[in-house]
């Protein structure tokens, strides 16, 4: 199938969506677990997606990897996670830098978002003077 200029930008607009959307679901996750000991913040990764979407451009998930910086230690011999000096490792989430990704990942939704809405209102625009 043969895709114009406008479905191109239609479908590279809900690519980026669909990488937002799981990125949001993702921080949504790191949050969760913020304070569950041993937890490893997960970290998104994008890849471009231009020969996959016929030339239309685009993004798509290239994987879901952990951040391997260490969180605090706390010293805490009765718990069950606890090495065998009596330490453990809380989670490395950070709060803020997961607010200030999950902004951004709901500010790069909505532009897309627009970006779609523009391109669906041009091409409605030229079914309208197709039909005249």
């Amino acid at each position: 199938m043969e895709h114009n200029s406008i479905s191109k930008a239609m479908l590279a607009a809900s690519s980026g969506m669909s990488a937002q959307a799981f990125r949001l679901r993702v921080v949504s996750e790191n949050l969760s677990n913020a304070d569950t000991h041993g937890y490893q913040r997960k970290l998104v990764t994008f890849d471009s997606e231009i020969n996959n979407l016929k030339g239309a451009g685009g993004v798509s998930i290239d994987g879901v990897t952990l951040d391997r910086s260490q969180g605090e230690i706390l010293f805490d011999p009765a718990h069950p996670l606890a090495d065998e000096q009596g330490y453990v490792a809380l989670s490395n989430v950070d709060m803020m830098i997961e607010l200030a990704d999950a902004r951004e990942a709901g500010r790069s939704y909505e532009a897309n978002l627009s970006t779609f809405k523009q391109a669906a209102q041009m091409y409605s625009g030229l079914i309208d003077l197709l039909r005249r």
